[in-house]
């Protein structure tokens, strides 16, 4: 099962690519964790900021493959737990398709964006920095793969 981060922002901080690069390693075939980073729209004083969104939100729903079920990142979507990621996961993996994961702009995805996705999930209700959430995602999606398998990693 192929599993899609697409993330607007570029030039992440080392401290994040060396993360990222940590988990996705992890995976094993068939399983793998891909990063498509879409470029952040330069903003001004006087932009139009739900221009922005729309057209950075047009780009990430361009760059999930055909068939994928998409997860949008959303500060009003649905909490999982742990536990609860791990059972989306099976199902997921029962799909044998692929997911893929929306992380939208410091202004959010665009209503497109939340209709297409099949579900709509929130990290938390704290505000979190985009290298963090990317952070935080590959770890959680590692660990509730670990979960599925029986591996020892997470430890309730």
């Amino acid at each position: 099962m192929q599993l899609i981060v697409a993330a607007i922002g570029q030039r992440m901080p080392a401290w994040v690519q060396q993360a990222w690069s940590e988990y996705a390693r992890r995976f094993p075939r068939p399983y793998s964790l891909e990063l498509r980073e879409i470029p952040l729209l330069k903003r001004s004083r006087n932009a139009d900021i739900g221009g922005l969104r729309r057209r950075e939100s047009d780009a990430l729903l361009a760059s999930v493959p055909d068939g994928f079920r998409i997860i949008a990142l959303d500060e009003g979507g649905k909490q999982w737990s742990t536990m609860e990621l791990a059972g989306q996961m099976e199902n997921w993996m029962r799909e044998e398709r692929g997911v893929c994961f929306l992380i939208g702009g410091p202004d959010g995805l665009s209503g497109q964006c939340r209709q297409q996705a099949h579900n709509s999930w929130s990290l938390g209700r704290l505000t979190l920095p985009h290298p963090m959430v990317r952070t935080i995602l590959a770890e959680q999606l590692y660990r509730a793969w670990t979960i599925t398998q029986n591996h020892p990693y997470h430890r309730a």
